[in-house]
């Protein structure tokens, strides 16, 4: 079988695994305090342009984004997301179980205008009532969205200057952050991105780590105490060096830019393929993650050798399919589903 059903089915990048086996015997200190993580801090603070940006290593996303949301948030307030919001849709309640209600805006999109973030705001303190409510704290974006789609730098300045305005931090979850940097008509640098928020994440797990995300607090106090709460969290790995590591083989040499951006051509290819044979795209989307309607036979067919993620999209006998490449997805592979594609959607016609 042939997986395209997520970004993180393969191991890690062959530079990963190196740096890893070259300083296996080598003896450090514990809990991220090893001189690796901190070249890898170093190294991070330079790619961003923040020199004293705070940042921290964890295992994985949602813990990440409960750790961070927790973190930010007081016990009466929520964090405001997209309705397709990873935080939302796909972690299990991880925010909630924190006692934090995540505040959803419908989106057509998967992105969040500052429009509506300052129309729910208003309306909450315009309720005469509004102290017996969950109160907006936070705001949660994903770079790209959980439907693949990329903000551009003029929503990102509009959305970051209204939380400037109404002195709501603002989250960007960047665990395929690699894939939306390197996307076609992507016109946001990293620089960029950690000017307009106040803490973001850098994921390796879906881009050649074999596990790890980045937490980069850009300014401000936001970050004080923030250990504390990794250790609370379950989140303070004893040999954080793996964490470190795998950070500076990836971002040393520029790996973890290089093999996003092939991810992405190879979607692109597909994508094409896809509007070839006559299938309708969910949205536009230029990232690793493609969303399509298929009809069930073809999905069907495609099945026996391939694994997609699925999921009801409304319409009769048809399927939201979504197909994901990955930095190491192989050309073969994807040349293999393209013409599996176009003869099994001739056999329908």
């Amino acid at each position: 079988m042939l997986h395209f059903e997520c970004d993180y089915t393969e191991g890690a990048h062959p530079a990963v695994i190196e740096k890893i086996c070259s300083t296996n015997m080598e003896q450090t200190c514990g809990y991220a305090n090893d001189r690796y993580c901190e070249d890898a801090r170093s190294l991070i603070r330079q790619l961003v342009g923040i020199p004293d940006a705070d940042v921290h290593f964890l295992v994985g996303g949602t813990q990440s984004n409960r750790t961070v949301i927790s973190a930010l948030l007081r016990p009466h307030q929520g964090v405001v997301a997209a309705t397709t919001g990873h935080i939302a849709v796909h972690e299990t309640g991880a925010v909630e179980a924190s006692g934090h209600k995540v505040l959803t805006v419908h989106s057509a999109d998967g992105k969040l205008k500052a429009s509506d973030v300052k129309e729910l705001v208003m309306a909450h303190y315009a309720d005469a009532d509004h102290e017996h409510c969950v109160q907006p704290g936070m705001v949660y974006v994903s770079f790209p969205t959980e439907t693949g789609t990329l903000y551009s730098k003029k929503e990102l300045e509009q959305l970051s200057g209204i939380c400037c305005e109404l002195g709501l931090p603002l989250f960007i979850d960047g665990a395929r952050l690699g894939y939306g940097l390197m996307a076609d008509g992507n016109d946001l640098t990293l620089p960029e991105i950690a000017r307009m928020c106040d803490v973001f994440t850098i994921g390796g797990t879906k881009c050649g780590a074999l596990f790890g995300e980045a937490v980069v607090f850009t300014g401000n106090a936001l970050g004080r105490d923030f250990r504390y709460l990794i250790k609370q969290n379950g989140g303070m790995l004893a040999k954080g060096r793996l964490l470190g590591l795998q950070f500076l083989a990836l971002l040393s040499d520029g790996i973890y830019f290089e093999i996003s951006k092939r991810a992405d051509r190879l979607a692109m290819k597909v994508r094409t393929a896809l509007e070839a044979a006559g299938l309708e795209l969910c949205s536009p989307c230029t990232t690793n993650q493609q969303f399509v309607y298929m009809p069930v036979p073809v999905l069907e067919k495609l099945e026996e050798k391939y694994v997609f993620s699925v999921a009801p999209c409304g319409r009769e006998g048809w399927r939201l399919v979504r197909i994901c490449t990955s930095w190491a997805t192989t050309d073969d592979a994807v040349d293999a589903l393209i013409t599996d594609i176009s003869a099994c959607m001739e056999e329908k016609i």
